[in-house]
């Protein structure tokens, strides 16, 4: 997972509660024609250190119970073990001018060395159940935005790098065939967006003059990987490692084809094509589906969802902000609650088994153990608590038997539910055309886009500011009313937050490669949708739209930004529009770090003017821009 940590907040007092969560059971709605052999994975990397804490499990009966006991008792047939080379502190850890781990200290997060994995994976086959060995090749998390090297890899280059993955996997494989727990998947690298084992193994530039090994030192170490995996293999005859290659993003076509394309093109040996999908980050279901039958038809391989979870509550086990807030349950509609919980992994689970030729493999879901006794990293809180499928005294939710009741024949449909008032906006002199489609809640806490029929719009309702109902048809369900208020358009851009999914209006100069309509709930300001850049060279862009047909007056314009930060230059302005040319810089400081920019008194003499936004950047430099707005003051 790519955003669970950066959080700072000491531990502090743990809330052990058995009745914080919804109690009772879960509706589960079945999935038809689940293989025997689909994988109900469960990444269980923390559990060893969570026990040591002193972490308890208990099952839906309420008795104490080995966790790895509990999830396959639910249906759960695979485990995911993640594996850190050397996890201890290089230097102390200092938060807010304290130390709060020394170094040689236990990193946390589990602690994930190989000693911890064997005994994990020992416990995995004592159960029955498979395993998808995560291999980081780094000493503590790697994820999109940190690929750190190992410390002991550091001064290693070229061949001499190339020579120590390859003998360290190979190492990692002797010692498991040894213990008589070999893998049954391995995954080469953790979220691979920008490559591995920075920089030898980096694709992108943070900066012009930054010297990275770019997609030949990318490929050369992931070779190296999986030759040793495939020369153990040679040493047990019949035997097959199935290799997967794991991205994060599940939804970014465009990222997928790059990086499998690179791939492809020179001839990467791997079985299987792993995606992260976070719902609330990475958006709908139906965009995950997308990319997973694209990439199954693309590459002829196989897919599965390796990373992916939602919140059962929206309380907190702990002193640390959890990473799904309030404004999570927003982004596709489903709550916060263990019915919620249930629904949103059985629809991912349903979304899977439909990638065409039985190429969908399954899915795991990440961390559902991880109790908020352990940090995600010594002497730091854990953001995920309440993704968990466990309370925060480890009693097992009912959502955790969504993996056995996906494959249990049942009449259950989820009932569409009288939705609450439709409000609708429609604007003065312009057509109306209602959505063809609505999210609509559902009785398993979920909403899902529903089709509707609207009824004609009367002639001249939107001739004047006022009010009017229309009514739409739902096949097989009572008629709906929506509420639509005609109102002046104040904020004369038609798509403010970019969610038409083109940039329509917008004229961009320069470097147009570098400017794009991304569609990542979790680079929006609001929906799922905002004008990104980024390039892995140094870029320079505008982005305009001109107004035209405007009264004489003043006016505002205003944006808000957040991103990387770094850039040379970064700047909203407003020019032709009778008067000199306003500009107003723009700072980011890290993702998802918000704020808002604004230039005002902008005096239209005429009847039009133009705004934007101009980035001058840095090779490497990324940021988004949403929710602009151009007014009359």
């Amino acid at each position: 997972m790519n955003t669970v940590f950066g959080m700072p907040a000491l531990l502090a007092g743990v809330v052990l509660s058995a009745n914080l969560f919804a109690a009772g059971t879960v509706a589960v709605q079945t999935v038809p024609n689940l293989p025997k052999d689909f994988i109900m994975g469960a990444d269980v990397s923390t559990l060893d250190q969570v026990e040591q804490a002193g972490g308890k499990f208990y099952n839906l009966a309420g008795q104490q119970q080995d966790a790895m006991a509990i999830l396959k008792a639910n249906g759960v047939n695979w485990l995911r073990l993640r594996l850190w080379h050397t996890p201890v502190n290089a230097a102390d850890v200092i938060e807010d001018g304290k130390v709060i781990a020394h170094k040689g200290d236990p990193a946390g997060g589990g602690n994930n060395d190989l000693a911890t994995t064997v005994r994990l994976a020992q416990r995995a086959k004592a159960q029955g159940l498979k395993y998808l060995l995560d291999i980081h090749y780094s000493d503590f998390w790697a994820d999109p935005l940190t690929q750190t090297k190992p410390a002991a890899w550091q001064d290693l280059h070229g061949a001499a790098l190339e020579k120590a993955v390859f003998d360290y996997t190979a190492n990692v494989m002797h010692t498991l065939d040894d213990a008589g727990v070999a893998p049954d998947m391995v995954q080469v690298g953790n979220e691979l967006n920008g490559g591995f084992m920075w920089p030898d193994g980096k694709t992108w530039k943070a900066k012009p003059d930054e010297v990275i090994g770019g997609d030949a030192g990318f490929v050369a170490l992931l070779r190296q990987g999986i030759a040793a995996i495939r020369a153990d293999d040679a040493r047990y005859p019949g035997r097959h490692t199935r290799i997967a290659i794991h991205l994060a993003n599940g939804t970014s076509n465009d990222l997928y084809r790059r990086v499998f394309d690179l791939l492809t093109r020179e001839k990467v040996d791997f079985d299987l094509i792993g995606l992260s999908y976070y719902p609330y980050l990475h958006g709908g279901i139906a965009d995950l589906r997308a990319n997973m039958d694209d990439m199954a038809f693309r590459y002829a391989k196989p897919v599965a969802v390796l990373e992916t979870s939602y919140a059962a509550t929206l309380k907190n086990g702990d002193a640390t902000p959890n990473i799904f807030n309030a404004d999570s349950q927003k982004v596709i509609g489903y709550k916060a609650t263990p019915q919620g919980q249930a629904s949103l992994v059985r629809d991912v689970i349903d979304a899977v088994s439909q990638v065409p030729a039985q190429r969908g493999l399954g899915l795991f879901y990440w961390e559902p153990a991880w109790l908020p006794n352990v940090g995600w990293r010594t002497g730091d809180g854990n953001g995920w608590d309440n993704q968990i499928m466990f309370d925060f005294a480890g009693h097992a939710l009912p959502s955790l038997a969504v993996f056995k009741r996906v494959r249990e024949k049942s009449d259950y449909q989820p009932k569409l539910l009288q939705p609450g008032p439709i409000e609708l906006t429609a604007f003065v002199g312009e057509p109306f055309v209602p959505p063809e489609t609505l999210r609509l809640p559902f009785s398993d806490d979920a909403e899902r886009p529903v089709l509707i029929d609207w009824a004609n719009v009367p002639a001249g309702k939107t001739s004047a500011p006022g009010e009017f109902t229309l009514k739409g048809e739902i096949t097989g369900q009572p008629d709906v009313m929506a509420h639509i208020t005609v109102a002046p358009r104040r904020n004369l851009f038609v798509d403010a937050s970019f969610e038409n999914g083109a940039l329509d209006g917008w004229t961009i100069t320069g470097d147009k490669s570098a400017a794009s309509n991304e569609r990542n709930p979790g680079n929006a300001h609001s929906g799922q949708q905002s004008l990104h850049y980024w390039a892995s060279g140094a870029f320079k862009f505008a982005a305009s739209h001109t107004f035209t047909g405007l009264k004489p007056g003043v006016y505002h314009f205003k944006a808000w930004a957040a991103g990387g930060g770094g850039e040379k230059s970064l700047t909203l302005f407003a020019r032709d529009c009778g008067g000199d040319a306003q500009s107003v810089a723009v700072h980011n400081d890290g993702w998802q770090q918000w704020h808002g920019y604004q230039i005002n008194n902008i005096k239209v003499s005429g009847d039009k003017c133009t705004v934007g936004v101009a980035v001058d950047a840095n090779a490497g430099n990324w940021g988004n821009v949403d929710d602009v707005e151009f007014a009359a003051d």
